[in-house]
């Protein structure tokens, strides 16, 4: 949620922050609802002061006063009650108003409508050359009794797969040797909840734009996660934290669900895009601090780049233009790997800075070394997330004959293969 103050203060701001991400909202309609709740407020406040000196005068005035009085003052407080009932439907609407406006970018992330107008930064290591026609990862997967996405859609519905062998060991040795290196490098391992509450969903920034992103379980009124930087920021909702214990660093491993609604047709052969995944995600509260936040979007970025180089992974890093970024990001860049059977690179990571926006949405606040409760910053990045990096890695590392070759990295967590097939 963006401060109300520095609304009112700049509004303009918003209005080009809104317009720059292609988030249609009303920053003016907001303002003026906010007016008005300040209006009704003043209002409520004078008639609760008269009711008060009204009710004072009860004890001073004759039987006959006190009849016209005792009417008076009923009549008072009708109104009073009225005016309280619009003031907290005021409060509801101006709080869904202030809940749909994006937090502006930083000034010097490129202006741009889609990921088209993503923004190069720099690129590690050479795609692969093979001298055979090589194999996509759904060949390889059958080839190899990898995957079965067949049965996958029988069980699941579309976008749904089964790994199977080296393929989910492959998964899982991806998995754990990302959360080891995370783990060395002092972030506290998590295994969180994936179902969570509506405020958790509100409080990270995915409701209510994107709400139609996420599967709901009506009956329980609970909501599958996408990512668990849901449930990292919700860890310390409505806390207040201290100064001292900051930055946080956290990493955490969990399944991931997403609709992918509105993506028909798209991405629609293997393991690219589907509904359900696994994902280590990186998640850091620093002080309001934006050069603290610089500081650590880059340690976040470098460790994922670390475990994508040390996998012998072709990638690039794209700094993200403004009509491709979410509700609350400011700052975001990508990670893309090269995945031959795409032809191209496709995004593995996604590193975002956010300032207090989930702070302030989640009510984390933190005591200052001067005694002023502030709200702290939040920031995240995927560490490793399957099945997208398997693509990648399935496909980089096929041979002639068609067996897979294991990058060195993951082989003690493979008990010792260094081949595939």
């Amino acid at each position: 949620m963006v401060d109300l103050r520095q609304l009112r203060d700049d509004p303009e701001r918003y209005r080009v922050g809104a317009q720059k991400k292609r988030i249609n909202v009303d920053i003016y309609a907001v303002l003026r609802i906010d007016e008005e709740r300040r209006r009704l407020q003043a209002s409520v406040d004078r008639k609760r002061q008269d009711l008060g000196l009204k009710s004072a005068r009860m004890k001073k005035v004759e039987d006959e006063e006190r009849k016209r009085l005792q009417e008076e003052l009923k009549s008072f407080s009708k109104a009073i009650k009225v005016d309280e009932i619009r003031l907290r439907q005021k409060d509801s609407e101006l709080e869904e108003g202030l809940l749909r406006i994006p937090n502006p970018p930083l000034e010097d992330v490129p202006v741009g409508k889609d990921e088209s107008e993503n923004v190069e930064l720099r690129r590690w290591g050479e795609p692969p050359a093979f001298s055979f026609q090589p194999k996509d990862h759904v060949e390889l997967g059958l080839m190899h009794d990898l995957i079965d996405i067949e049965r996958g859609v029988k069980v699941a519905g579309s976008r749904s797969y089964y790994l199977k062998n080296e393929g989910a060991m492959l998964e899982n040795a991806l998995m754990r040797y990302a959360m080891d290196l995370l783990v060395e490098r002092g972030y506290t391992p998590f295994t969180t909840p994936v179902l969570v509450r509506e405020d958790c969903m509100v409080g990270s920034g995915y409701f209510p734009a994107g709400r139609e992103e996420s599967y709901s379980i009506e009956r329980d009124e609970l909501f599958l996660i996408g990512t668990s930087e849901v449930t990292l920021v919700s860890y310390h909702q409505d806390e207040i934290l201290a100064e001292e214990e900051l930055p946080k660093k956290y990493a955490a491993f969990t399944t991931c669900f997403r609709r992918e609604a509105g993506s028909y047709g798209k991405d629609v052969k293997g393991l690219y895009r589907v509904h359900q995944f696994q994902k280590i995600e990186q998640v850091v509260i620093c002080r309001d601090d934006y050069d603290e936040m610089q500081k650590l979007h880059h340690e976040l970025l470098q460790n994922a780049e670390d475990i994508v180089q040390s996998l012998g992974l072709a990638y690039r890093v794209v700094e993200v233009c403004t009509g491709e970024m979410g509700m609350g990001q400011i700052k975001k860049h990508d990670i893309e790997c090269w995945m031959p059977g795409r032809g191209g690179y496709g995004e593995t990571h996604s590193c975002s800075s956010f300032a207090d926006f989930q702070s302030r949405r989640s009510k984390i606040r933190y005591k200052s070394k001067e005694g002023k409760n502030l709200f702290p910053f939040t920031l995240n990045n995927t560490a490793a997330a399957s099945p997208r990096m398997l693509v990648a890695l399935i496909e980089s590392f096929q041979n002639e004959d068609g067996s897979i070759t294991v990058p060195e990295a993951l082989v003690s967590y493979m008990n010792g293969r260094t081949k595939i097939g």
